[in-house]
């Protein structure tokens, strides 16, 4: 809103007006209003969850290697991180941008299924909403966003092509913008990959393009119903999701960058995809509120993000990814939500298989893999036989929080340089 007001103003040449043209002016200013109002909404949100009573009692794995018990900490913080990053977005983002949009409806639509859910463990069901309910919330945005990247005209790529100039060679951007589903495969020479060319047996033009566009939609919805299934894993002690999706979404914000400007793009043979510069702004803001967030959130936690900020923040994340065609570099980047993911999966299939050959058995201490680093000795069931026992010491949550955290910087570290190795 701000910005279409200064840039009214800058016509009638008022002196500062034209700052709101800068993409680095509005990301910054963005960055430090989410900061502010997650640190002095977030104080007066804790106490007001305090006096109702909206707590949420930890189990016993949120018991401090010291013998801390977590109790009476409020819940569903993770409403102050959406309202700081969506105030940022609409006073100082282009609304009329179709990638702005899409990321404002993600963070709401996620952050309302959230809600609900927080809402319903609040009212004493600790299994919380139903996951067939949850997974179809997740897949409906999915199919949103899948579709309205395929009907809006604002989503559009110029792909880079390479021209040999003498012993060199030249990359350069065609001139005109079109309707894409390529995006960009790490390690391969040329760094693209269409998914229309999976239907390169169907003959007729129009078809196989739409192929690859169905094709498109169901990754986009794949990819954003794991990245916040594992985002919310991942949201278990205290510091986890809101640091490690902070380091994602300052890795995200550089790619966002280098692809809105045709110069950077170029140099980085990547694509260019125009209108993306109002990513960069909205996960500003989005930086700013989880770094926020953690000046209640690191330990011992003031406050839980709970599923309305763990899925909310998963969605964005994913959301971003699809826009700037990096969907498959998730694995590399968000690589800690991905073991998370696994690790819960292997634990259920390993018992399971146990369960039917009459043996308890389990491959972790307990799962998701961060809690198998915190658990003591004399906490494991006599009865179950557990694959993995190692560290027989247990790590105080500050130290695998943090550990966490430096895989991430490394993974982000990786999926940027991915772009120079081929």
């Amino acid at each position: 809103m701000l910005y279409y007001l200064f840039r009214f103003l800058d016509e009638w040449n008022i002196p500062g007006a034209g700052m709101f043209s800068y993409i680095s002016f509005r990301s910054l200013l963005a960055l430090m209003l989410s900061l502010l109002i997650m640190m002095f909404v977030g104080k007066g949100f804790i106490t007001y969850m305090k006096r109702k009573r909206h707590i949420e009692k930890a189990r016993d794995a949120a018991i401090d290697p010291y013998g801390v018990m977590k109790k009476d900490t409020p819940s569903m913080g993770g409403i102050v991180i959406v309202l700081a990053v969506v105030v940022p977005a609409l006073l100082l983002g282009r609304l009329d941008n179709i990638y702005m949009d899409l990321l404002i409806i993600t963070i709401l639509w996620f952050g309302l299924l959230g809600f609900i859910d927080d809402l319903i463990k609040l009212r004493g069901n600790k299994d919380g909403m139903k996951p067939h309910i949850k997974i179809l919330g997740q897949l409906a945005l999915g199919i949103l966003v899948g579709v309205a990247l395929w009907l809006s005209p604002q989503a559009v790529v110029s792909e880079n092509v390479e021209k040999e100039k003498g012993e060199s060679t030249v990359v350069y951007h065609k001139s005109e913008a079109r309707k894409s589903t390529v995006t960009t495969v790490p390690f391969f020479k040329n760094n693209n990959l269409d998914y229309y060319e999976a239907f390169s047996w169907i003959q007729d033009g129009k078809t196989r393009r739409a192929c690859g566009w169905i094709l498109f939609i169901l990754v986009t919805t794949f990819v954003i119903t794991a990245v916040s299934n594992g985002s919310n894993l991942n949201d278990g002690m205290d510091g986890m999701c809101a640091g490690n999706s902070a380091i994602i979404g300052v890795a995200l914000g550089i790619l966002a960058y280098v692809s809105s400007n045709i110069h950077y793009a170029a140099y980085l043979n990547v694509m260019y995809l125009p209108g993306t510069q109002e990513v960069v702004v909205f996960l500003c803001g989005f930086i700013g509120a989880l770094i926020g967030f953690l000046w209640y959130n690191t330990y011992p936690a003031k406050v839980f993000m709970g599923d309305t900020g763990s899925l909310s923040i998963g969605g964005v994340i994913a959301v971003t990814a699809v826009i700037i065609h990096k969907e498959l570099l998730m694995p590399i980047l968000c690589g800690i939500f991905l073991v998370e993911s696994l690790s819960v999966m292997l634990q259920v299939w390993y018992a399971k298989k146990g369960t039917k050959k009459g043996v308890k058995q389990r491959i972790f201490k307990r799962a998701p893999i961060h809690d198998h680093f915190r658990v003591l000795q004399n906490q494991l069931q006599p009865d179950i036989k557990y694959l993995i026992k190692r560290p027989t010491t247990v790590l105080h949550e500050n130290t695998i929080t943090i550990r966490f955290w430096i895989v991430t910087i490394l993974l982000a570290a990786a999926t940027i340089i991915t772009l120079k190795i081929r």
